[in-house]
């Protein structure tokens, strides 16, 4: 019998395979809601973002938000999607936070088909469907343990989220690890920012993670019973909580029982609690809405959103590799949205190696993604001239960010402003002479090839000149003199 505990890279126990399919719902960059004016905005005083139609009041009529749609076919569109004619229906459940006691949603007609999605490192995910629907409000239970309704004395409802756009991106059940699923998630992410469509912040909630997980024998490729693991706000939970259920569904088959198809939360202390029963399609009672029309974008409309996109991050990735980065570097770069920055910095005339080495170690910082490419780039020719050494250029990239966007932004003015003139190069030779003859026994050690000793006189080389020297010019000096 195969073992239930896992191996410390989270894979499934050998035997076995984890089958996971992702179900990610994303809140829209809209100014306003999905069918009415009310404002769409995340942390304003609970119940002021609210209309007669986000209360579901009686004779209110939905008008469908155009933005809406459009981000929508953007998301479609980065994920390889077909755009096609869809419908609205309503889900009937209760629910204490949709006040009409539906959502309005698409059902069997998505807007969005037969995508998918190549995650970094891991392979290929199909993508079922991308589809509009409706947000509920939000509940919040008093005296119960994680928010939950057990053992709750009483509940705050909310409604300003009420009617707030959704996407939902349906993967198909191609995700074999609780690692790709995590990294699948962060490409999508990085999707959704790179077009605009969301701020995707899984802290706030405009990005939620359902988890369909089940387990299969090895080399199986039967689907076995899966249960859902609701509204995972992290990575670090997306993982911990497919690890939990994989190893909860083998413990099952491995003492003769079998997992029942059912809803369940995962709860802070490292387990998933059952919440109820999985819905099928049949117990939400669809049919379409009666107050919207079939929604049928165009060709021409279609066109103008996909000519609209922007470079996706993948795209993006490829071109900083081309340019000297390495597959690491280039998704820090990206998945900071530092990329455009970056190369069209290398396009201005900056050096490709020292861009890619500010944008991963230097801009780390509030105001980076305002920097413009120009002045980036007259950085980067500063330093490389030998005007700035790489501190003193680090320095100045700090200032940056913290003016930009804008002028006052501008490098050449900023290094003036902290006194950085580039060094007489024999003020700097004789400092270098200066500092060997202090240490004469780590100047016969690095003659003997002990080349870290050379911090020793490059670090009293930037005491002496408060930091103003290049470190790379004092160790081309003590070479000269050592070979010489």
């Amino acid at each position: 019998m195969a073992a239930t505990t896992q191996s410390a890279t989270g894979a499934a126990p050998s035997g076995w395979e984890i089958v996971v399919g992702l179900e990610v719902h994303v809140e829209l960059a809209t100014d306003t809601k999905l069918f009415s004016a009310a404002p769409s905005r995340f942390g304003d005083e609970p119940n002021t973002n609210v209309t007669p139609v986000c209360l579901g009041l009686p004779g209110s009529l939905p008008v469908l938000n155009r933005r809406a749609v459009e981000l929508a076919m953007a998301v479609g569109l980065a994920l390889h999607c077909e755009i096609r004619p869809s419908v609205f229906h309503r889900k009937n459940y209760f629910y204490p936070d949709m006040p009409k006691d539906y959502q309005v949603s698409q059902y069997d007609q998505p807007i969005c088909s037969d995508g998918w999605l190549n995650v970094p490192g891991e392979g290929r995910v199909g993508i079922e469907r991308a589809h509009l629907e409706e947000d509920a409000g939000k509940t919040t239970h008093l005296g119960g343990a994680d928010g939950r309704i057990h053992g709750a004395v009483g509940a705050l409802v909310d409604y300003n989220r009420a009617g707030t756009p959704l996407l939902e991106i349906v993967s198909r059940p191609d995700i074999g690890s609780a690692a790709e699923a995590s990294a699948y998630v962060e490409e999508l992410r990085e999707i959704l920012l790179a077009v605009g469509a969301s701020d995707a912040r899984l802290e706030e909630g405009s990005m939620r993670v359902d988890a369909n997980i089940s387990v299969r024998p090895a080399g199986s490729t039967e689907l076995r019973t899966r249960c859902e693991v609701k509204n995972l706000n992290s990575l670090r939970s997306l993982r911990n909580a497919i690890d939990f259920e994989a190893r909860r569904h083998i413990g099952l088959y491995e003492a003769g029982e079998a997992p029942v198809q059912e809803t369940r939360h995962w709860s802070t202390d490292g387990r998933t609690h059952s919440l109820r029963s999985k819905e099928e399609a049949d117990d939400y009672r669809y049919f379409p809405e009666p107050d919207l029309v079939p929604l049928q974008p165009d060709p021409d409309w279609i066109e103008r959103v996909r000519a609209a996109m922007p470079e996706l991050p993948a795209v993006l990735r490829e071109r900083l590799c081309a340019h000297g980065a390495d597959t690491a570097d280039a998704q820090v770069i990206a998945s900071r949205g530092l990329a455009p920055l970056v190369l069209d910095a290398v396009a201005a005339g900056a050096d490709a190696g020292r861009a890619v080495t500010h944008a991963v170690q230097n801009l780390a910082l509030d105001g980076a993604e305002l920097l413009e490419a120009a002045q980036l780039a007259s950085l980067v020719q500063m330093e490389t001239s030998g005007q700035l050494t790489a501190t003193q250029a680090k320095t100045v990239l700090t200032h940056m960010c913290e003016r930009a966007p804008g002028a006052a932004a501008d490098p050449s003015a900023i290094a003036a402003e902290l006194g950085y003139e580039a060094m007489d190069s024999g003020e700097l030779e004789a400092l270098v002479d200066q500092a060997i003859a202090d240490n004469p026994e780590a100047w016969a050690k690095f003659c003997a090839g002990e080349s870290k000793v050379a911090g020793v006189f490059v670090g009293a080389v930037m005491k002496a000149t408060r930091g103003q020297a290049d470190g790379q010019a004092v160790t081309g000096l003590l070479a000269q003199r050592r070979d010489a």
